[in-house]
């Protein structure tokens, strides 16, 4: 009877565990998709990929499983924002980026593309 009660106990623990988890890996994966695509916006940006920065960012978005919810570039600073939903929990990651030294101030005089 106890073996019983204790394979239960341990049964229903996993049970309630396991959606936790699932999230913790969503938000994970979210994180991840925003870097990337702020990365893909940014070399879009300055030109070293082909396409225009948001376009280029939903793209590699939507290829890591989120959902491109903001955009917004300023300069050669590219800044995204991605959601992701999974079972009843939203992950939602924003990210920046750019060349290096950019992010560092609020002031992107440096940032700026050659004319």
């Amino acid at each position: 009877m106890i073996a019983i009660a204790l394979i239960a106990a341990v049964i229903t623990l996993t049970a309630l565990a396991v959606p936790l988890y699932l999230a913790l890996v969503a938000k994970s994966v979210v994180h991840g998709a925003a870097d990337a695509a702020a990365l893909a916006a940014a070399d879009a940006r300055s030109g070293a990929v082909a396409g225009y920065p948001c376009t280029v960012a939903a793209a590699v978005a939507a290829a890591n499983g989120a959902e491109l919810v903001g955009c917004t570039v300023d300069g050669l600073v590219a800044t995204v924002t991605v959601h992701r939903q999974i079972l009843a929990f939203d992950a939602v990651a924003t990210a920046t980026a750019g060349p290096p030294g950019c992010l560092r101030t609020t002031e992107f005089q440096d940032c700026a593309l050659p004319e």
